[in-house]
């Protein structure tokens, strides 16, 4: 048991020392990053990250994908008359967004302040501020008031205190969640 933990250890850091390499020379390619933002492991600012801007306060799930050009285009400049098809775009997220898991966000695309997009999502519209939007093709789905409400109704109460402790934290949600699924429809 301890060999798999210390494998795990070693593949996270590797993981993450990969990930901040990466980030880095996006940076130094032009990415623009406000502060705090979170980006996991596995995003992909694609091959232009100087047209992407991320505000303030972002979190960026693991996966996520920034589409800044169309790669068909290749595909299209073969055909008679379309030679010169070119598709590049700029890529803005505002301040205090979420981006879930494993979603796609394509080329002329605006997420206003305080967004959700939920996870495995595509968008390939804007978002205004304030609204939260998944699927695929990503589409509106609830003002962000409306689920920060959904939300506190299923806020699960535990000593605040132990999030500065996440192990402790970890052994008292063992100890004390209740079980519970949400009802199947």
């Amino acid at each position: 048991m301890m060999i798999y933990k210390i494998l795990n250890k070693l593949f996270t850091s590797f993981q993450d020392f990969q990930h901040s390499v990466y980030l880095k020379t996006c940076i130094q390619n032009g990415l623009k990053l406000g502060k705090n933002v979170v980006a996991r492991n596995g995003v992909s600012f694609g091959s232009e990250p100087f047209l992407v801007e991320i505000g303030d306060d972002s979190r960026i799930g693991a996966g996520v994908t920034f589409v800044t050009h169309a790669g068909t285009t290749v595909n299209i400049r073969k055909l008679e008359g379309y030679k010169e098809v070119r598709n590049f775009g700029h890529i803005k997220v505002g301040k205090n967004c979420a981006i879930g898991s494993n979603s796609t966000i394509l080329q002329n695309v605006e997420i206003g302040d305080n967004c959700i997009l939920g996870a495995n999502s595509v968008l390939s519209e804007s978002m205004p501020e304030h609204t939260v939007y998944a699927g695929n093709p990503a589409k509106y789905v609830c003002e962000i008031e409306d689920y920060a409400d959904v939300l506190k109704k299923t806020t699960v109460e535990y000593p605040l205190e132990l999030e500065k402790d996440r192990k402790k934290l970890n052994q008292w949600l063992i100890k004390n969640l209740p079980v519970k699924f949400k009802t199947a429809r």
